[in-house]
């Protein structure tokens, strides 16, 4: 027997359409990562870009369990002195970009690499029930039917 290792000549990457309406973030990230890796694909590579496209609609929608939508405080820095900035998920599903709460939540659970930046650059998330990937012809996949956990309303 010899381990199977894919070339980047067997891989087809598919189109995934993901809605994210009353999808709890961590488990929707969760999803989202692993198609992004290939982790779902039998031929599964470590070393090799097998996932597919996935495109988010309805991010402003995504929920948030507990008190989190409050609690939490999302930090980043401007790089110039005094230049600590922070945000509450409210505050940025409220604001101009509700789409960076999933792109960041996904962004950490990728590896922090070549190969996770050009898995990342296959993720399209946007705010609204609209999308440029008609085209593409995206097969849905209903996060919320996989687990009971994954919906709240």
């Amino acid at each position: 027997m010899r381990t199977y290792s894919a070339r980047p000549t067997d891989v087809t990457h598919k189109w995934w359409l993901i809605d994210a309406e009353g999808v709890v973030l961590g488990r929707l990230a969760v999803v989202i990562a692993q198609r992004l890796r290939g982790k779902h694909k039998p031929i599964y590579t470590p070393h090799i870009d097998t996932g597919d496209n996935v495109v988010v609609i309805n991010a402003r929608k995504v929920r948030l369990t507990g008190n989190k939508l409050a609690d939490k405080v999302l930090h980043w820095h401007t790089g110039f002195p005094g230049g600590v900035k922070q945000r509450t998920p409210r505050q940025t599903l409220a604001g101009k970009h509700p789409e960076r709460l999933i792109i960041k939540a996904v962004e950490r659970m990728i590896t922090r690499n070549v190969l996770g930046r050009a898995q990342m650059r296959k993720l399209r998330v946007y705010a609204d029930a609209s999308h440029p990937h008609e085209a593409q012809q995206p097969e849905k996949l209903d996060v919320a039917a996989l687990n009971a956990k994954n919906a709240r309303v």
